[in-house]
């Protein structure tokens, strides 16, 4: 499984993945999940992909080798013109390889299952962050809904529902996405560390801070323990129910979580 998880906000992105593959209980690797593609003053440009590793590593390389438009033009994502034009490319991709390799996969009993998120920003564009789906076919984030996730999302979601802002700062957005991150890993063990992150300041061109975060690393383990302790901290703190039946319950003393 994977988590991914992109952050569109107004000062810029944060994109965060984990790095764990698994086929199975005694199958598990590290794989990286984010890729970034960098020409300072030109274009940032990241990409998070989850599913099949065999289906993104193809679509990756496409996106990396380049593609015919169709025109006898080949672009890749060092070429587009945009970050739109980014998400269609790899759009193509993804369908480009199932063309390629989805009879074949589903004679064999494997579904195809992929997904994208690309985030950046191209010299003389604005910013933006997609998701795209198996079909090709992609979302936006917006400033309503600035996040979005592939993968493992349903642990790491209730948090980011909870808090994010679009205007809030990239350092507060980096500590809501490792939180969310910590959450995804305490609760599913085929997500794992150490998990890649990119941080990108709106029309600057250049990455801000990329990072590797492996079990080692001691922000994160602090992170996480004061996490953990605030949560512990917070239920201590909420009122007993007040309902009438909820009255007669037995009560212990220093309830402990």
């Amino acid at each position: 499984m994977t988590y991914c998880v992109g952050l569109a906000l107004a000062q810029g992105l944060v994109m965060l993945a984990d790095t764990r593959t698994s086929a199975g209980s005694d199958n598990i690797s590290s794989f990286s999940k984010l890729f970034l593609f960098e020409e300072p003053g030109e274009r940032v440009v990241t990409l998070m992909c989850a599913g099949n590793l065999a289906i993104t590593q193809s679509a990756m390389n496409l996106l990396v080798e380049g593609i015919d438009d169709g025109t006898g033009n080949v672009e890749t994502i060092l070429t587009v013109p945009s970050m739109f034009k980014a998400a269609q490319l790899t759009g193509r991709a993804v369908r480009a390889v199932y063309e390629a390799d989805g009879a074949a996969l589903k004679a064999h009993d494997f579904s195809f299952d992929v997904s994208f998120l690309i985030g950046g920003q191209i010299k003389d564009r604005r910013m933006r962050l997609f998701q795209v789906y198996a079909a090709g076919n992609f979302i936006e984030a917006t400033a309503e809904t600035p996040y979005l996730q592939i993968g493992e999302r349903k642990y790491g979601k209730p948090i980011l529902d909870r808090a994010l802002r679009h205007d809030m700062s990239l350092t507060g957005a980096v500590k809501l996405a490792l939180v969310s991150l910590d959450s995804t890993l305490r609760s599913n063990l085929t997500v794992g560390l150490p998990a890649e992150l990119v941080v990108y300041q709106r029309d600057s061109l250049k990455v801000a801070l990329s990072r590797r975060i492996t079990a080692d690393d001691a922000y994160f383990n602090h992170i996480r323990q004061q996490w953990s302790e605030s949560l512990r901290e917070a239920y201590r703190a909420l009122p007993d129910p007040d309902w009438g039946d909820a009255n007669d319950l037995p009560r212990v003393t220093g309830d402990r979580i």
